[in-house]
């Protein structure tokens, strides 16, 4: 029996959907089996990049898959060849998160003539930033009083925000549905954080 498809319909549809983006799915499916084991998937997203640097072409795809305990992230990159080695390779990561560490969950829409917005019409553009403390950016600036002539050193302020994961789908880039799963996997995680805190709570 093929270990992917086990766990019935949702996990059936991630394997079509690491097979439709057509990028070593082979080898992607391989590594987030084994990285989901044998619990059920609630809630998934597969989102292929491509970047241009110099004159090649890389992908990269990443797999965001929700259990009932862990989110996971798979990334798979190409490479070319190198000194290190004569042919071109991919490398796989798998990253396996228990659900009531993730302390943050962004989804940023971009909607195109606000003023006539019907709910529910799909946004052009979403962002997903996803945070569980493995990852934080510091942004700094000098620090000023209110005296416009004052030149003392006041030091420095700013701010740490957990930035682990940023995916940015578009409509244009990668279509209407890419944006709904996008949509639909971020309020499942949502939901999911929600559900963990409430139950650490007790």
């Amino acid at each position: 029996m093929d270990p992917m498809a086990k766990s019935g319909t949702t996990t059936q549809g991630l394997r079509a959907a690491i097979e439709r983006s057509g990028y070593y799915p082979a080898l992607v499916a391989e590594a987030v089996e084994a990285a989901v084991g044998g619990e059920p998937i609630s809630s998934y997203l597969v989102h292929q990049e491509t970047t241009f640097d110099s004159n090649e072409v890389r992908r990269h795809v990443t797999v965001l898959v929700l259990t009932g305990n862990r989110f996971i992230v798979s990334h798979t990159d190409e490479q070319a060849a190198d000194a290190g080695s004569p042919s071109p390779y991919a490398t796989t990561s798998t990253e396996s998160v228990k659900i009531g560490a993730i302390s943050s969950v962004v989804l940023s829409r971009v909607v195109a003539n606000p003023e006539s917005y019907t709910p529910g019409t799909l946004p052009r553009e979403v962002v997903l930033t996803i945070g569980w403390g493995a990852v934080s950016r510091i942004d700094l600036e000098p620090a000023a009083c209110g005296d416009p002539n004052c030149d003392s050193d006041h030091g420095y302020t700013g701010n740490s925000t957990a930035d682990d994961l940023s995916l940015r789908v578009s409509e244009a880039g990668d279509g209407p549905e890419a944006v709904r799963q996008t949509l639909s996997f971020a309020q499942a995680l949502s939901e999911a954080t929600a559900a963990a805190g409430s139950a650490g709570a007790r």
